[in-house]
């Protein structure tokens, strides 16, 4: 077993394959959303811009007037290199004969079969067998959350990352991962909390402190930055779990759309790119949700973002002007959302924080779907905490406009259809190309069409999955970051390109040859750059 001060620079070949890459060249982009050398930044640097007693919502809600955020430079973390320390070493094999199913078990039943209150995960052979466990705690040791199984049941291993995590500081450094056999373990510190993954899935360092991240950001929206840091100060070891309840939902179903929990989806792919999708619509009838969210809400104060989705996409945002989301912030908006029943039922009022926006504030939101038959969830988000019967109205006033101009139909049409129409036939006339995902860098938006033979079974989604994890670390290792990988494999044929403008990765039959996959990639793009305003939106819109 190893502790590495970076994550693997780069990613094995495989054997049975041939393979084509080119590095890059010159300056890496510095694209506003995304370059080859940032779409891991936040989660390989370490501590981001966490604002020390400044809240964007603050200002809004006394003036509404505009004001850039001061960013803090990252600190970049390091990790602990390998040490002569027996402690730290029996920290490590600790850790890793927890969470490995090598080591023998004294006990394979399920927690159904024995007394909770005596049961111990670390020899079940169910737990262990886990392909990826998330693991947060309180820098004193509190265990706050574990993806399988009960925390309380877990303290000797949350002790053991306490240990390690500390042991390590005390030399002025900082873990970043550990890899054990077949295990890696990744870690990320943020205020007062410890949040450690340990995966046997392909997703690499990067991807799984990335993922990381996300959580992290979770339990933001519910607590703020502020809020937390407060706790801490007065109390280390403050249990977390109390001001978190009913909040677990929202962080299991951010870990849960990938193939280590038997889940086909392409969900997962928005997360690997840093991006969200957006609900398909003729550019007339995107034009016209957008007229009706305006005309009814830019004389409402204090309105800052208004943010229409349908099925896990975006189909419009207003914004107030100067103000955006970010990809993270709009990604836990959509969970929020998909793990919340009762707002199919009724109007809702709930506060949120956006982290990447202001992480110390709440923005107060009206949530409502709408129309009974319309399944499309409106966002109408304010400073004012007084504002719900003002955005009831203006919703109402929405959704009337909206069915006057038959868009309410619109949605529902593309929402009837098991893929969109326009995509499916371009897709059609390109038999030997099985998959692809395209992301305009612009934009931080993904175009990925559903899932076709072979890869609608679990088995071969986990390979599509693991092709994806790899293409993405290999263009983006911010050691070697390539621009464009051709890899002839044994049962597909996968792409990577990367130009100034978007990112393209594809996957083919085994049978095609270069030149059907660089003609299949010309006719993608140009029908792609002809539909663009169907499948993306260029700029979002202003109060």
């Amino acid at each position: 077993m190893e502790i590495e001060k970076t994550p693997p620079n780069a990613a094995t070949s495989d054997t049975n394959s041939t393979c084509e890459y080119m590095d890059a060249e010159g300056e890496p982009e510095t694209d506003a959303d995304l370059s080859a050398s940032d779409l891991y930044q936040e989660a390989v640097h370490g501590a981001e811009a966490e604002q020390q007693g400044h809240s964007i919502i603050s200002v809004l809600r006394d003036e509404l007037v505009p004001q850039t955020r001061n960013n803090l430079s990252p600190d970049s973390e390091t990790a602990a290199t390998t040490g002569q320390s027996k402690d730290l070493a029996a920290s490590v094999e600790s850790l890793a004969l927890s969470t490995s199913t090598s080591a023998k078990t004294e006990d394979s039943g399920s927690t159904n079969a024995l007394d909770e209150d005596l049961y111990d995960y670390q020899h079940d052979s169910v737990w262990r067998g886990q392909k990826k466990h998330i693991f947060i705690l309180s820098e004193a040791g509190k265990p706050i959350y574990s993806l399988h199984g009960n925390e309380d049941k877990l303290a000797t291993l949350f002790g053991v990352i306490q240990a390690l995590v500390s042991f390590v500081q005390l030399g002025q450094d900082a873990i970043t991962s550990i890899h054990a056999g077949s295990i890696k373990f990744a870690f990320m510190q943020r205020n007062s909390l410890i949040l450690v993954a340990a995966s046997r899935t392909n997703m690499s360092v990067q991807q799984l402190q990335l993922q990381l991240s996300d959580v992290y950001y979770q339990i933001l929206s519910t607590l703020t930055y502020s809020h937390m840091s407060k706790i801490f100060e007065k109390r280390k070891n403050f249990d977390l779990r109390r001001l978190l309840s009913g909040s677990e939902r929202l962080i299991f179903n951010l870990l849960a759309n990938d193939s280590s929990h038997a889940k086909v989806t392409n969900n997962i792919f928005t997360f690997l790119t840093n991006s969200i999708r957006v609900f398909p619509l003729p550019t007339a009838v995107r034009s016209n949700i957008v007229s009706a969210i305006q005309s009814n809400c830019s004389k409402i104060k204090n309105l800052v973002f208004a943010v229409l989705i349908a099925n896990n996409r975006l189909i419009t945002l207003v914004r107030l002007k100067k103000y955006s989301i970010h990809p993270a912030d709009l990604r836990l908006i959509f969970n929020l959302i998909e793990c919340s029943e009762s707002f199919k039922h009724s109007e809702n009022w709930t506060p949120i924080c956006l982290p990447k926006f202001d992480m110390n504030g709440y923005l107060h939101a009206h949530v409502s779907y709408l129309a009974d038959d319309c399944p499309a969830c409106l966002l109408l988000m304010s400073v004012d905490r007084d504002a719900f019967h003002t955005l009831s109205e203006a919703k109402e006033r929405i959704t009337e406009k909206l069915r006057r101009n038959l868009c309410l139909q619109a949605i529902n049409d593309e929402l009837k259809q098991p893929h969109n129409e326009k995509l499916y036939q371009q897709v059609q006339c390109m038999p030997e190309l099985r998959h692809f995902l395209y992301k305009p860098k612009a934009t931080a938006q993904l175009l990925c069409p559903m899932l076709k033979h072979p890869y609608k079974s679990l088995a071969e989604f986990e390979r599509l999955e693991a092709i994806y994890c790899d293409l993405l670390h290999r263009i983006h290792n911010s050691s070697r970051p390539l621009k464009l990988i051709y890899e002839v494999k044994e049962r597909e044929v996968v792409l990577a390109w990367v130009t100034a403008t978007y990112e393209l990765y594809a996957v083919f039959e085994s049978i095609v040859d270069k030149a059907t996959v660089i003609d299949y990639v010309a006719k993608l793009i140009k029908w792609i750059e002809k539909e663009y305003d169907v499948f993306f939106i260029r700029n979002h819109p202003t109060f």
